[in-house]
């Protein structure tokens, strides 16, 4: 999903994510903290060893506000 992530796009998901929030500070918490888990959790999963669990991150949490049906309940 994520492969051949071009430098602008994430700059680009990354302000939107910033616009989107109301907060900008515990927004960057919520990204590290899933980057952190991430880290961890994926260790097994080698899906693109390109992509740094925080962009990942960034990326993930941009679909889930923008789309939340993608989310599930």
């Amino acid at each position: 999903m994520y492969n051949q992530i071009k430098l602008h796009e994430v700059i680009y998901k990354t302000e939107e994510l910033l616009n989107i929030s109301d907060n900008r500070y515990k927004i960057t918490i919520q990204i590290a903290n899933r980057a952190k888990r991430k880290k961890y959790e994926d260790l097994d999963i080698i899906d693109d060893p390109n992509i740094k669990p925080i962009i990942r991150s960034i990326l993930e949490m941009v679909d889930e506000i923008k789309q939340p049906e993608i989310i599930g309940d």
